[in-house]
């Protein structure tokens, strides 16, 4: 089998993904159709002090399909149109009705992150910050000041800024929501 993307409609691609599976089963077109996969990575987000774990999609509008090509390439008729019928699907990626099955380092490349993402249950905070980085604080007891990142905890969503205080150089904890970058 040869791994294949499939163009959809944007924000189904879990629908259409269920949609597909559910029909593969009921024609009894497992031998055909193989896995179907929408890559995506947990991220955890802290929004007024609770902790969220996120599911981000990493290739928005795509869905990957692993199908059994026929001669010259194409895919079986009663798998094309049960595929083509789906409601949300676009089209192969490829050159006029040929779809082009992805090249053997893509398909690693994909399985490896589909792989990463479900062994990542203990999933890291999404921080937009680097070390010096020059942010200001929007909420809490130093609002308004601004230092400069010195660490960044992901785990626990916190970065540590150094603020200059009365003339001396004072590292604080804040979570990453109550800060911006300047």
């Amino acid at each position: 089998m040869r791994w294949y993307v499939l163009r959809v409609a944007s924000n189904r691609e879990e629908q259409v993904k269920e949609a597909l599976m559910r029909k593969v089963t009921l024609e009894g077109l497992e031998s055909v159709i193989g896995r179907i996969v929408v890559p995506v990575e947990q991220v955890k987000r802290i929004r007024s002090g609770k902790q969220k774990v996120h599911k981000r999609k990493l290739y928005p509008g795509y869905v990957f399909m692993e199908l059994e090509p026929g001669e010259g390439g194409k895919i079986n008729d009663k798998a094309w149109f049960l595929i083509k019928e789906t409601m949300g699907v676009g089209d192969f990626v490829g050159t006029e009705g040929v779809p082009v099955p992805m090249s053997d380092t893509d398909v690693a490349k994909m399985l490896n992150e589909v792989e990463k993402a479900t062994v990542q249950a203990n999933a890291n905070i999404k921080v937009d910050f680097a070390k010096g980085d020059v942010v200001k604080i929007r909420e809490g007891a130093f609002e308004n000041f601004e230092g400069v990142v010195d660490s960044i905890d992901t785990e626990r969503g916190v970065v540590c800024v150094i603020v200059t205080i009365f003339g001396r150089s004072t590292p604080l904890d804040i979570e990453y929501w109550q800060i911006e970058k300047v």
